[in-house]
């Protein structure tokens, strides 16, 4: 009994995966599954038998026998234990089924052929079938042909369960008889009774011409759906006799029939593993197009004979090459009426199915073959021979540009460009017309050409292909014509963007000699007194000069090349000033890209480039960027001594480009050379120095002489430049020469000037990055220096000398010890402090880079810190609290917030600062509230909330407890701390703390939330789309300008992402307008606001959302808003028409009877100048532009009333009635919101003008409905 043990507890799994499987349907099958489970286990208990899956085996197929030779056995009982059949020889070694094999196979073809048994078990008894051949030992058909009979049988039972399982077992046996080497004898045979069944089929439907045809015919397509799963694993022979089948049912043209090939074919293409005969697969893939061609075929077709095609065809070619390049151009024009089909999907698969075989069919000997033939006939008188393929697939490619295809010209253009890159350096003998009709199609107009970019990019793809001197060669500039407007401007910015890996040489032979002839013609021009066209000439020559940087992007001549060009460009940095930034870069471009090479920077090519830049680049071996660099330093001599000549008389705006092409050149320049430039150009900076030095004491000691001010000011610039000089030579300086170059900069550190002050923090701060080396020999005297010179330091020098600091600080940081370390940091900590407050913002950040760098060094461990050294800096910053001047304070509540920013560990410390906090929100200065108020904002934003529910009750006390004439000020920054609160922590835990006079404000929360949750959740799905991602894949960094700002209305848009930037959409476009952001922080709040309230916003901000009683500033813009709008209003009126059919005009003032008197001021109007008195508060230029709006400044036809009668009446001596639309010099403002708001009248009278152009008076004004909005000025009314 304990030897039985284990298969009880086996069988007992068994039988409880059956009953867990089937025993919670309601299906009648499954209930007589669990019955007949649950007895057979219960009698092999009673007959005390092991209860193993052998065991069930047995028991079921003795049951089975039992069953099937009964005349009428019971169907729900067949189907169940066959049932129980299928799922118990899953549970046991194929062996036993191997020597059951006759018994089994005998038995399931007995209960198959039973007359009861339902679907419910012929699937499961298919299964049976299809493992019974599998695990086959024997390997004569005669042996496995009924069964295989009888499951073949079934692929076309009317059933349609049944039949589909008959199919996929049916795969499943010719997959294995395919891939066994035991059962591979079976394939053919297996096979030929598919096609045999086909056959027969195939004649019942021909030849019936009863009612069996149609059942025939139905059989038929139940024989073709089996093949989309078989024909692949079917044997050579008898696929190819399916295919030929199929080639005779393709002629049917019957949609079913088709569509049931083209499923079959694309199996066999995709997933054979056999032989196939590649004759007739494309042979029937040309019948294919010929049925889908010549009938109007639905879209699903259309896209799946595409489809098949690429597929079929690279099948072909792989099995043999030599037919499928012949059928090349059949199958491409079959492409092309598919590709000008209305079915959008169609076309998409079409284009796909192009550029595939372009790249998989078209190879290098059938493009060489086509040259051979050009080129024998270009020698030959005439030619013999008729087209090539090759040249059959180009004109087939060409004709897409025609007016037939217009409707995909963007599709046709990718083809285009994936043939000329297929074709390459040889698209010049095959395109040259298509590269033509590209022109040609440039000269279309906008309107009926909206595919410009994608033609473009067209004939980029051809640049890159033939190169630029045979593309130029093809279609020229054409810059000698005589009306430049018919010269091929339009390429220069293609040649710019695409051209690559060109020859330098082309550049100097060619496009040299065309600028020579443009500055002779414009010299000609300049002569004849054609000043403009002089001009338009001048620009040509600026767009070929513009071509050198392309031209100098891995070029593939510079080492033959660059000897030539070097001249000319020395000439044009001397006297063309214009073109000093072309040849600068051009020059960086080709030095940064072999020094890249010649490195061996190994990451190249997994830059993100494109095609043409890797394939020029895999042409740059280490051996070539030798060259390339020895060429480049033999130039550098001279390219040297002309940039240093040219630079030392160079403006301001083009000195950091001759500067780093300086410093670029040294890094590659003889020893020697760079030696001698560094000394020449120091020897004039200590004769320049010594002048400078007598001038200041020539003027200290003879007060009374003229102040020789503008030769000091040469004197200094002169300096300066020659500091930016040497310091370009750093690169190639060795330590001898970089502790000369110090030397000659320590005195002005401490120079009165700050101009030269600053200059010299800069070339120290370039020093400390270029050469750690220097800083650690002397790393002590830089840090007595920095000291010393502290208290005569410049305040615009302060940002270099940051620079210098941070440098220094990495450096100890790195190698210092934790006393040097700390030594460092709490030297220099109360001016960086100091410098977070600076008005410039690179200063303000650098102090904050500075600030973080601390911080890291003092706790990151793997730099050797501590989290109690960072603690300790942090105190370190904190002790600046107790500071006397405010400036002191709020700059080291900066540095709190940021700290506390960048490292989540010192979130707790700042709680233990909040009692400052807190108790410095008392204090009646703004600029320490402002601070404080950002710190709090940070400390909330990255608080868990856990965190925050301890300290929950002192926040909310702390921000709503003080009173002071500046909380007003801050009423928005605080509202948004609350809501942030609210967000973290709930709006329960927050109203718990939250005093009861100040609940209201806790409720305008809420409802604000809601009802901003309810606008987002009424927008579009893109709409929700963006907003998801603007909120959710947020990126953050520190933003100081948001943090600490003064923008109060604003920041209650946005949450708590209101201080950070976003790597998201929104967070984009802040980053694109980040430049703006500084300057907008230092405007005035009162300018602010009246830029913000003109009158035409006024209108726009009433919409429909509640409002804030709680804000006292936007009530009181409420109530003058709705005046200004109740006056608009009034004056909305229609055009009052005589009965004469006259329109009457009103003076300004006069109303209708039963109101007022004519000229009695409304309280309208004194609202309205309440409004305007406030917009323009302190800003005379708001006042004259409204004194210029004013009615008085315009002719309104006022003189032409008549008091008698209605309309107008004629003067004595003067014109007809006429009337002045009053101008408003906004109109020419540079701010668009002013050119809005005086556009806004114009813009109704000229809609109302061109509504009754071409009409008569009588009739213009007997139309219904001709209303004339009248415009929303400032103070006055229109006329017209």
């Amino acid at each position: 009994m304990g030897a039985a043990q284990p298969a009880q507890v086996a069988v007992d799994q068994f039988c409880s995966s059956v009953l867990s499987q089937f025993s919670n349907s309601t299906n009648e099958h499954d209930i007589h599954v669990c019955t007949a489970i649950g007895a057979m286990s219960q009698e092999l208990k009673d007959q005390n038998l092991p209860l193993s899956p052998i065991a069930y085996f047995g028991a079921t197929c003795s049951s089975l026998d039992r069953l099937s030779s009964s005349s009428e056995p019971p169907g729900h009982l067949l189907d169940a234990l066959i049932t129980i059949l299928s799922l118990v020889v899953d549970e046991f070694n194929t062996s036993i089924l191997k020597s059951k094999y006759d018994y089994l196979s005998e038995l399931l073809i007995r209960v198959l052929r039973s007359k009861t048994i339902g679907v419910n078990g012929i699937v499961p008894a298919l299964k049976c079938v299809s493992l019974s051949l599998i695990v086959r030992e024997k390997v004569a058909w005669a042996d496995v042909a009924q069964l295989y009979g009888v499951l073949l049988g079934y692929i076309t039972d009317d059933r349609p369960k049944v039949r589909k399982q008959s199919q996929s077992r049916l795969r499943d046996v010719l997959s294995n008889f395919q891939i066994s080497p035991v059962l591979a004898p079976l394939l053919a045979a297996s096979s030929e009774a598919i096609t045999n069944v086909l056959e027969r089929f195939l004649l019942l439907a021909g030849g019936s011409k009863d009612s069996e045809g149609p059942k025939g015919a139905q059989e038929v397509l139940y024989v073709l759906d089996a093949l989309k799963f078989c024909l692949p694993y079917m044997s050579a022979k008898s696929s190819t006799n399916i295919m030929k089948y199929f080639k005779t049912l393709l002629e049917l043209k019957q949609p079913l029939v088709t569509r049931r090939i083209t499923d079959a074919l694309n199996a066999l293409c995709l997933h054979s593993i056999g032989e196939v005969s590649a004759e007739v697969l494309l042979d029937l893939l040309c019948s294919l197009i010929t049925s889908v061609t010549s009938n109007e075929s639905s879209a699903d077709s259309m896209t799946f004979t595409a489809r098949l095609l690429e597929i079929g065809m690279k099948r072909v070619y792989s099995l043999n090459r030599q037919i499928c390049v012949v059928k090349l151009p059949v199958v491409f024009n079959a492409l092309k009426d598919i590709l000008v089909s209305e079915h959008e999907e169609a076309t998409v698969a079409a284009m796909a199915t192009f550029k595939s075989l372009l790249q998989a069919c078209i190879d290098e000997n059938l493009i060489k073959q086509g040259v051979g033939e050009i080129t024998m006939s270009s020698n030959a008188t005439s030619r013999k021979s008729g087209p090539t393929v090759i040249e059959k697939v180009c004109a087939t490619i060409g004709s897409l540009l025609d007016y037939h295809y217009a409707s995909v010209w963007d599709m046709s253009f990718q083809i285009v460009s994936s043939m000329f890159e297929k074709l390459g350096k040889y698209s010049s003998y095959f395109l040259r017309g298509t590269l033509k009709s590209l022109a040609d199609m440039q000269k279309l107009p906008d309107e009926d050409f909206p595919f410009r970019k994608q033609l473009h990019e067209c004939v980029g793809a051809a640049l890159i292909a033939m190169g630029p001197e045979t593309f130029l060669n093809v279609l020229p500039l054409g810059l000698d014509v005589q009306d430049l407007s018919e010269a091929n401007l339009w390429l220069f910015p293609i040649l710019k963007q695409y051209i690559v890996g060109a020859n330098i040489s082309f550049f100097t032979k060619s496009i040299l000699p065309m600028i020579g002839a443009m500055k002779q013609k414009s010299a000609t021009l300049e002569q004849e007194g054609r000043i403009y066209s002089a001009r338009n000439v001048d620009g040509l020559i600026y767009s070929l000069w513009s071509l050198l940087p392309s031209f100098c992007n891995y070029p593939v001549d510079t080492a033959e090349g660059l000897k030539d060009l070097e001249k000319a460009l020395c000439s044009a940095l001397r006297e063309e000033p214009d073109l000093r930034g072309i040849i600068c870069s051009s020059l960086q471009i080709l030095i940064q890209q072999n020094k890249k090479v010649h490195e061996g920077n190994g990451d190249l090519l997994n830059v993100e480039m494109s095609i043409p830049e890797k394939r020029a680049i895999a042409l740059y071996t280490s051996q070539a960027a030798d060259a390339n660099l020895r060429m480049l330093k033999s130039s550098a001599r001279e390219l040297l001594s002309v940039l240093s000549g040219v630079f030392l008389k160079s403006s301001k705006d083009t000195g950091g480009l001759l500067l780093n092409t300086i410093g670029e050149l040294a890094s590659i320049s003889d020893k020697e050379v760079v030696t001698r430039f560094f000394k020449t150009t120091m020897q004039k900076l200590l004769k320049v120095t010594q002048e400078a030095g007598k001038s200041g004491t020539s003027k200290n000691s003879n007060l009374m002489q003229v102040d020789n001010s503008s030769h000091e000011g040469s004197l200094s610039l002169t300096r300066a430049q020659l500091f930016d000089l040497a310091v370009s030579l750093l690169p190639g300086l060795d330590a001898k020469e970089i502790d000369l170059l110090f030397i000659a900069i320590q005195p002005a550190l401490k120079d009165v000037e700050g101009f030269i002050q600053k200059k010299a923090y800069k070339v120290l701060s370039m020093i400390f990055r270029h050469s750690d080396e220097f800083i650690s020999r002397r790393l002590e005297e830089m840090l007595s220096l920095m000291i010393e010179v502290l208290p005569s330091c410049h305040f615009s020098a302060k940002r270099h000398r940051l620079d210098c600091l941070y440098f220094l600080i990495i450096h100890v940081s790195k190698d210092g010890s934790e006393q040097m370390r700390h030594g460092t940091a709490a030297a220099f900590l109360t001016e960086i402090i100091l410098a977070l407050k600076e008005a410039n913002r690179k200063t303000r950040n650098r102090a904050y880079d500075i600030l973080v760098e601390i911080g890291h060094a003092c706790g990151d461990e793997e730099k050797g810190g501590k989290k109690e050294n960072l603690y300790q800096f942090f105190n370190m910053v904190a002790g600046g609290l107790a500071g006397e001047s405010p400036h002191m304070i709020s700059a080291s509540m900066k540095g709190l917030a940021r700290l506390a920013y960048e490292f989540s560990d010192l979130v707790s410390a700042v709680y233990n600062v909040l009692p400052s906090t807190f108790l410095l929100l008392q204090r009646k200065n703004r600029e320490i509230i402002k601070a404080n108020l950002g710190l709090l904002k940070v400390l909330v934003a990255k608080s868990q909330a856990e965190g925050l529910q301890k300290h929950l009750q002192s926040l909310v006390d702390g921000l709503l407890n003080w009173q002071d004439s500046t909380k007003n000020h801050f009423k928005a920054k605080i509202k948004l701390l609350l809501e942030m609160l609210v967000r973290k922590c709930g709006l329960d835990a927050v109203k718990e703390v939250m005093p009861e006079e100040h609940t209201k404000l806790l409720t305008n929360i809420r409802k604000m939330k809601e009802r901003k949750e309810r606008k987002q959740v009424a927008k579009s799905v893109d709409g929700r789309s963006i907003q998801s991602k603007a909120t959710t894949s947020r990126m953050s960094r520190w933003n100081h300008t948001k943090i600490f700002s003064d923008f109060d209305d604003e920041e209650m848009e946005n949450s708590d992402a209101e201080y950070v930037d976003a790597g998201s959409i929104s967070g984009q476009k802040k980053k694109d307008s980040s430049k703006f952001e500084f300057k907008a922080s230092l405007r005035s709040k009162r300018t602010r606001k009246a830029a913000k309230s003109l009158q035409e916003d006024l209108f726009d901000q009433l919409d429909d959302e509640p409002l804030d009683l709680l804000d006292q500033k936007k009530t009181k813009f409420a109530l003058r808003s709705s005046e200004i709008m109740k006056k608009k209003t009034d004056s909305d009126d229609e055009l009052e028409i005589d009965p004469e059919g006259r329109v009457i005009i009103r003076e300004e003032g006069w109303e209708k009877k039963g109101g007022r008197s004519h000229k009695q001021e409304t309280p309208y109007d004194t609202e309205a100048d309440e409004v305007r008195s406030s917009l323009s508060a302190n800003s005379r230029k708001t006042q004259k532009r409204r004194k210029t709006t004013e009615s008085g400044w315009a002719y309104t036809g006022s003189e032409y009333a008549s008091k008698k009668a209605r309309g107008d009446v004629n003067r004595k001596d003067k014109l007809e009635p006429y009337a002045y639309w009053p101008l408003d010099r906004k109109m020419m403002s540079r701010r668009p919101e002013q050119r809005a708001a005086a556009r806004k009248g114009m813009a109704s009278v000229v809609k109302l003008t061109k509504r009754l152009e071409g009409r008569s008076v009588s009739n213009a004004l007997s139309m219904k409905g001709v209303k004339l909005k009248k415009g929303k000025k400032k103070g006055n009314q229109k006329k017209s």
